[in-house]
């Protein structure tokens, strides 16, 4: 699929957009929004019918009864010509969700590079002799999110055995110290400002650190035994021995509380309690499950940088080398072994958008501080976004910018912003980097069971999101006669189901989709 970028034409987006850019006249702050879209003078009767209608779909949907209460921004522009086809509230700021990911993805891109990798510096305090390292390994980390099930094809231990092996490489059998972090890459949070108490607990709102395993959770699997009442079986992966658990699950029958007439019935059912203990970071397991059942539980790291050096440590056992973990000179010379570097930037940003990963996106955020600024803070990283957003033309009253994920309730973007950032984007050379990552519609990521059996899917390159009552859709589509559509769809403050938001907002696509402008509109 052809897509043109030229700086013309861009620059034509821009100033369509009212954005500071090259001299472009923008709209005093506070200013009323403009009316709706004129037609260009050189449209065709088809062309122009076929717009009105689109505008008028597009108004009898926001404007249902249903979502009288609710808060539609909408922002439909022709990438080429730079006209608007449709406007609704495009100045107002909204809570994006994952949208959010657009903007640190896109200023990663342009910061960090395609090529960019993150690497993990592993070295030695201490002599190596006899195959033995008398001392301590230090690992310099610099917030790798890579070494996930994801990543790795379901075995998130593989770039720690090969990291293991390239130790052993050296001549290394056994480590008379302690697996150690040489620094503090990450000095603030690990987790994003605003983020909500009661999801912390779920593995989207995992923490982040410059050591960083398997996007920051955990498998606890519960096997049920043969027969009813013994103990349940409980493992945990990608990494054996972390976190710790403490079960009193058993294998049995829960009895329901329907009655049969001659009592209650008994059937094979699973009920598995799951709690932190903070006094020492274990999980308690309780409860029940059926004979022959397994369960799978989803926990959070209870510590980032501890879950690194754990699954470390593993990888190093698995291949034969120990770790005695004595103390150790703090003062003996250091040498670095080698370095371990991750996949291209260019490869994690499909790791990051296709799924709508969180924690890849805090790691952006703070590593694109780290690399500007020196300090590998969420501060630094939000500086650089936003002095990046206004070099770029974005309006500073167009966004406010509290983590990389869009998690906080205290991110806000306008569709104005999210368009400029679309238009500054396919402007650019790493264009195809950017487009390539976004899911498709009806074919993957966060898109692919939406959209499909219309011309969108396919077709729809676009960034999903959704918190508790935002939902957002913004990314690139084109229509049936080839012409390229920036769109930004965002919805917050309704009292309707969720789907009925992303109904909407799937219609809005399809109708772009299946839009006919013509050469000329």
């Amino acid at each position: 699929m052809r897509i043109a970028r030229s700086a013309a034409v861009g620059a034509a987006v821009l100033a369509a957009l009212g954005c500071a850019s090259s001299g472009v006249r923008t709209a005093p702050a506070g200013a009323p929004e403009a009316g709706p879209p004129t037609m260009p003078a050189s449209a065709s009767i088809g062309a122009r019918a076929a717009l009105n209608a689109l505008r008028a779909e597009i108004d009898s949907m926001a404007d249902a009864p249903e979502f009288r209460n609710a808060y539609w921004g909408i922002l439909i522009v022709d990438a080429e010509s730079g006209d608007t086809l449709y406007s609704r509230n495009a100045g107002k700021l909204f809570m994006p969700a994952s949208n959010m990911k657009l903007v640190t993805g896109s200023v990663a891109l342009a910061t960090l590079g395609p090529d960019f990798r993150f690497e993990t510096a592993f070295a030695a305090r201490g002599p190596i002799r006899d195959s033995v390292l008398d001392g301590d390994l230090l690992v310099y980390g610099r917030g790798d999110p890579t070494l996930s099930d994801h990543r790795y094809a379901g075995d998130a231990m593989a770039p720690l055995r090969d990291i293991a092996d390239s130790l052993a490489s050296r001549g290394i059998r056994r480590i008379t110290g302690q697996l150690l972090s040489g620094d503090d890459a990450f000095p603030d949070a690990d987790l994003g400002f605003g983020w909500s108490w009661d999801d912390l607990s779920s593995d989207y709102s995992a923490g982040v650190d410059e050591l960083f395993f398997n996007e920051g959770f955990a498998n606890i699997i519960v096997h049920g035994a043969r027969r009813a009442g013994d103990p349940a079986a409980v493992t945990v992966a990608p990494a054996p021995s972390y976190p710790v658990v403490i079960s009193h699950v058993m294998t049995g029958e829960t009895p329901t509380l329907a009655a049969t007439g001659n009592g209650s019935r008994f059937a094979r059912r699973t009920h598995i309690h799951v709690a932190l203990d903070s006094l020492t970071s274990a999980f308690l397991l309780a409860g029940h499950i059926a004979p022959n059942a397994v369960d799978t539980l989803v926990v959070v790291y209870p510590n980032q940088h501890t879950a690194y050096m754990m699954a470390l440590g593993d990888a190093l056992t698995e291949r034969g080398i120990t770790v005695a973990g004595q103390p150790a000179s703090a003062t003996a010379p250091i040498d670095t072994l080698f370095t371990y570097r991750s996949p291209a930037l260019r490869e994690i940003l499909r790791l990051l958008y296709k799924p709508s990963q969180n924690q890849i996106a805090e790691i952006l955020l703070k590593t694109i501080g780290l690399e500007r600024t020196g300090v590998g803070s969420a501060d630094s990283g939000r500086r650089v976004v936003r002095d990046s957003l206004l070099a770029w033309g974005a309006l500073r009253d167009g966004f406010q910018l509290r983590d990389g994920s869009g998690l906080s309730r205290y991110d806000y973007l306008s569709p104005t912003t999210i368009v400029h950032i679309l238009a500054t984007m396919r402007m650019r050379p790493t264009f195809p980097v950017f487009y390539d990552a976004l899911p498709v519609a009806g074919t993957d990521g966060t898109l692919e069971s939406r959209m499909r059996g219309t011309l969108a899917q396919g077709n729809a390159h676009a960034k999903t999101g959704s918190i508790s009552n935002a939902r957002s859709l913004s990314g690139y589509v084109r229509t049936s006669d080839g012409r390229l559509l920036l769109f930004s769809l965002l919805c917050n403050n309704w009292t309707v189901r969720a789907s009925d938001v992303l109904h909407v907002q799937d219609v809005i696509t399809e109708r772009l989709a299946a839009l006919t402008l013509g050469a000329s509109h």
